[in-house]
């Protein structure tokens, strides 16, 4: 595959402006097309896998540009797309380029230093050594600097797992089952599913199974009253209002009125009617007092530093800091002990977060039972044998894509005592 010359050019340009971190990657890539219509699906396609590429990579592509000619950026850019395509794709190389790229990308990179194998920041890094050793976080970051497969779940109210399959084999899309969530199936190409007809029906939607797994623990039965903490675009509400098969009441809140607005489109879709998205001030507001102590499950998906998604979200490793890391400490905490309030005894409550850090994840847990002993925990190694999912856990949901091959996931599940 030959690509387009400007390619380089057009990598360049995007890669100043999500390189100065003021916002996610993905957002400043669509604002980059949608202000050069020109470029079609494919140039979209590759700019945005170099961008990626360099993400991912940044440290190991920073320590190689500095042997090379010309302006940082576009070295930065062209070893991106070298990475991803090969050199013989690039067109409009100059033969020092072509040779210098040809030279550093044989490198064994596996003789580098430890930091730059791992392409984690230094404060990341020695947390994961602390805890994993050296071979362990390197496991995990090899896992984390893999791009993700792409992830289905079947919408049980529309069609069934195996029909579901069939249809996308006739587009042709290749795909196979997800191991542990009962409903999801995994893609590694990344087709238009936009305009498949499965898609447009809202008989499928696009969740990880580590997401789809979150949802399931909640245990959502016909006719509860459920409620989706901070629902976000809705992912897990969808799959909870399936689990309910269309009955009871689902609360799906969040503070971000644009957030639930892309849930919107995702409900008429999925033709669930007992979805209820509101929005919040805050984790205190009148709107959650009203329920409180009347609700079956909650499910706080607490804000997180998104640290176990970086196969997907690679610029998170690179925004996120020690001192954002403690801002997040005092929401998840503030957050969990608001929503504890709208459960009635004998009801349950999940925290999660897509995190792969103890001081958001096991920490919090441990806080908040401490200063509420009219919860108890219920060990995960039973909630996952009642919902029939065949994973090895003890007390906790721990998801790594080096040994599940999801993104990165906790879950504790709490029980308020009868």
């Amino acid at each position: 595959m030959r690509l387009h010359p400007a390619v380089s050019t057009w990598t360049e340009e995007v890669l100043r402006e999500v390189l100065r971190f003021s916002g996610p990657a993905d957002v400043t890539l669509s604002r980059y097309f949608r202000e050069h219509p020109k470029l079609g699906s494919r140039e979209r396609g590759v700019v945005a896998e170099a961008v990626y590429a360099v993400l991912r990579n940044k440290l190991v592509y920073t320590n190689f540009a500095e042997s090379g000619m010309g302006a940082a950026m576009r070295r930065m850019a062209l070893l991106g797309l070298a990475d991803m395509y090969g050199v013989d794709a690039l067109g409009g190389l100059e033969e020092q380029e072509s040779q210098w790229l040809t030279r550093v990308l044989q490198i064994d990179r596996a003789t580098l230093p430890l930091n730059l194998r791992a392409n984690l920041p230094q404060w990341l890094l020695d947390k994961l050594v602390a805890r994993d050793g050296e071979a362990g976080m390197l496991q995990l970051a090899d896992a984390l600097n893999q791009p993700a497969p792409l992830d289905l779940r079947v919408n049980t109210m529309k069609t069934t797992r195996e029909q579901a399959v069939a249809e996308l084999a006739k587009a042709p899309i290749a795909c196979e089952l997800t191991p542990y969530a009962p409903f999801g199936i995994r893609i590694y190409k990344k087709p238009a599913l936009q305009n498949l007809t499965l898609f447009q029906s809202g008989a499928i939607e696009v969740q990880d199974e580590g997401s789809q797994l979150l949802a399931q623990i909640v245990g959502a039965k016909r006719g509860e009253m459920v409620v989706d903490f901070c629902a976000g675009a809705g992912g897990k509400t969808l799959a909870l209002g399936d689990a309910m098969r269309n009955t009871g009441r689902l609360y799906a809140f969040d503070v971000s009125d644009k957030r639930l607005a892309k849930l919107k489109p995702r409900l008429a879709r999925s033709g669930l009617s007992n979805v209820h998205p509101v929005v919040i001030a805050h984790e205190n507001d009148a709107k959650i007092k009203r329920l409180a102590g009347k609700i079956d499950r909650v499910l706080v998906d607490a804000p997180c530093s998104g640290l176990g998604t970086l196969r997907r979200n690679p610029d998170m490793k690179w925004r996120q800091s020690p001192q954002t890391l403690q801002e997040l400490n005092a929401k998840q905490s503030a957050i969990l002990a608001g929503a504890a309030r709208l459960l009635k005894p004998g009801g349950r409550l999940v925290y999660a977060t897509c995190s792969l850090l103890d001081e958001e994840n096991e920490a919090i847990v441990a806080q908040f039972l401490a200063a509420n002993t009219s919860f108890e925990l219920m060990p995960m190694k039973d909630v996952l044998a009642e919902q029939k999912v065949a994973l090895e856990m003890d007390d906790y949901l721990k998801l790594l894509p080096h040994r599940h091959q999801t993104d990165g996931f906790f879950a504790a599940v709490m029980q308020r005592r009868k």
